[in-house]
């Protein structure tokens, strides 16, 4: 067993390590593994996410899993399971969506892998559209295109995801320009098998263009109108970038971040209130004339040595169990430092990183995730993730805000972080808020309004019933944003609370429910959770019970909803009086 000193010294000393892990280009990481495995064959299947772990913990189980490799199978599959009433999900290659959009009801269901859907199909430099399979992947998707010299203006910065699969969460970069960032606003055209009755062989092929008002269900779908099978894209000719990082105070964060994002195409923020610092990316696009072959490698999204992991989780956990916010807080500064000095991942030439600004073209820039690139065992290298080995494990929360409501939102993080100097140090381990640029969307279930999104990634216990150091201020910024300021919550992340009430949410609600009802009646494509985001069952998706709140699978309305035997009760929050949150009490 590993034991470890709690001095700064020996702290200081395993965060380099990790940093020095981390931040050299390792290739021989190994891939995830198939989020679904099977006991017998294709049969007796259970499946789960990246993480290892959905919001509740719970193990999603299916009858069977299909693999088909051209949309005629996809038909077929289907069309069988139609005709026996089978209910059904689509899985995909790396399953990285936190919540349980991949769960068929009980166990008797079917899950669809999208694994073997991984073919560009056609690629039309004239129309500048090309479309694909919708498993394949955004790495495979930026990398074709620019072999045709074209680019996907934006895109989510994991290039882990498949077509499929961010499209039907609505994932997306930065960005108020244009038709904006998220990717499905720039599907002109898709294929989705529904389910039918006899007289169409149980199996019904929908060809949506854009002059289809259905097209507006189907781009962010959440998996429940059937299976796609295949995307087009506009695309736009491959451009270059430039990418400077700059690092200023917070003082006048509310200000700028209503406008920054209109100052430049791919501007975003990182912000780390504890250290009242905010990280600026003055990001726009170029000349092609103008030199430079940057290099996108996001320190994070590299392989680890696996020991090393294991020793920071080790850390992490006792800073917890004893306890210890400072050390916290010198992980975070250690952290934003480190990330600073290695210019967080850019190198100039692919090798080196010399100074900004960091010139390069757009499929180089976009995205990263070298970690996927492997062949070695996950004991030896891994993404830092990975559930195979001990490493990090984390809870995200991601929610929109209006950006006629984001100084306020950030002000009153500020006035949280001003009672609670350490309450946010947690956060900065894990790099900050990161602060992405989102625009309204025609999609049923996309962005209402331009939008700031907020991502907070944060240590989760591997014990459920063990509160995190400082639950409380979490909590209740989780609670300022999604209730106080009606923040739109990111469908491939964050806990349950943030699901609660969402049909409320969107104006086109009742749209996307009548296509949901024409394409799948029988809800073969829904589950008990999906109905209960979309309004569509009694009950929501809290689940209410002992030390729910530590896992936001409740907001606290009793002490033994947090943790009172740990001093953790369930109390009013320090500046939104309507927030109940888990806070610790000391005699």
């Amino acid at each position: 067993m590993l034991y470890l000193q709690s001095n700064n010294t020996m702290f200081r000393l395993l965060l380099l390590l990790k940093f020095a892990s981390i931040w050299i280009c390792v290739v021989n990481s190994s891939p995830p593994e198939d989020p679904i495995k099977c006991s017998f064959q294709h049969q007796d299947c259970t499946i789960t996410n990246s993480y290892g772990a959905f919001p509740d913990r719970s193990v999603c189980r299916a009858a069977e899993v299909a693999y088909p490799t051209t949309e005629e199978e996809i038909i077929s599959v289907v069309a069988t399971a139609t005709m026996n009433k089978t209910k059904m999900k689509v899985a995909t290659r790396f399953s990285h969506s936190i919540p349980k959009l991949v769960c068929p009801d009980g166990e008797d269901g079917l899950l669809i892998s999208t694994k073997f859907l991984n073919r560009v199909l056609e690629i039309d430099s004239l129309s500048m559209t090309m479309r694909v399979e919708s498993g394949v992947t955004l790495r495979q998707l930026i990398h074709e295109a620019a072999e045709a010299g074209m680019a996907l203006p934006h895109s989510p910065y994991w290039w882990g995801l498949t077509i499929g699969g961010l499209i039907g969460t609505g994932a997306h970069g930065s960005t108020l320009w244009g038709q904006g960032s998220s990717v499905h606003d720039y599907v002109i055209q898709l294929q989705i098998i529904t389910p039918a009755g006899p007289e169409e062989g149980y199996a019904k092929v929908r060809t949506l263009a854009n002059s289809d008002p259905d097209l507006n269900a189907a781009r962010v779908s959440l998996g429940v109108l059937g299976v796609i099978s295949q995307v087009t894209l506009k695309l736009q000719p491959l451009f270059k970038r430039s990418i400077t990082h700059s690092v200023k105070n917070d003082l006048d964060l509310g200000d700028q971040a209503t406008s920054f994002g209109y100052q430049h195409e791919f501007a975003d923020l990182t912000w780390y209130p504890s250290q009242r610092k905010v990280v600026y990316r003055i990001d726009d696009r170029v000349s092609s004339n103008v030199s430079g072959n940057g290099l996108n490698n996001f320190s994070g999204f590299q392989s680890t040595l696996s020991l090393v992991l294991a020793i920071l989780r080790t850390t992490e956990e006792n800073q917890e169990r004893k306890g210890d916010a400072d050390e916290k807080c010198i992980n975070g500064k250690l952290t934003t430092s480190t990330l600073k000095i290695s210019a967080y991942g850019l190198t100039n030439d692919g090798f080196a990183f010399t100074g900004y600004p960091v010139v390069g073209y757009q499929n180089h820039l976009q995205a990263s995730g070298s970690c996927l690139d492997s062949y070695k065992d996950a004991h030896i290298t891994a993404c830092p993730w990975d559930p195979r080995v001990k490493g990090l494990f984390f809870h995200q929360t991601a929610f929109s805000i209006s950006l006629s409501k984001v100084k306020n939102f950030i002000q009153d993080v500020q006035k949280l972080v001003e009672l609670e100097p350490k309450g946010m140090c947690g956060v900065e381990q894990y790099n900050g808020i990161v602060m992405r640029y989102v625009k309204t969307s025609n999609a049923y279930l996309g962005k209402q309004e331009d939008a700031v999104d907020f991502d907070f990634t944060y240590f989760r216990s591997k014990d459920p019933m063990n509160p995190r150091l400082y639950e409380d201020i979490l909590e209740e910024v989780e609670q300022i944003g999604l209730f106080k300021y009606g923040g739109l919550p990111h469908w491939g992340k964050n806990r349950n609370v943030a699901f609660e009430g969402m049909s409320n949410k969107y104006k086109n609600a009742r749209e996307f429910l009548k296509v949901k009802e024409t394409y799948d009646p029988l809800g073969l494509f829904s589950s008990e959770w999906t109905d209960k985001v979309l309004g569509l069952r009694d009950g929501g998706v809290n689940i209410v019970g002992k030390g729910c709140a530590l896992e936001g699978l409740c907001v606290c309305s009793e002490d033994i909803h947090c943790a009172p035997s740990k001093g953790y009760f369930c109390r009013p929050g320090k500046i939104y009086k309507y927030a109940r949150v888990c806070t610790h009490l000391t005699s």
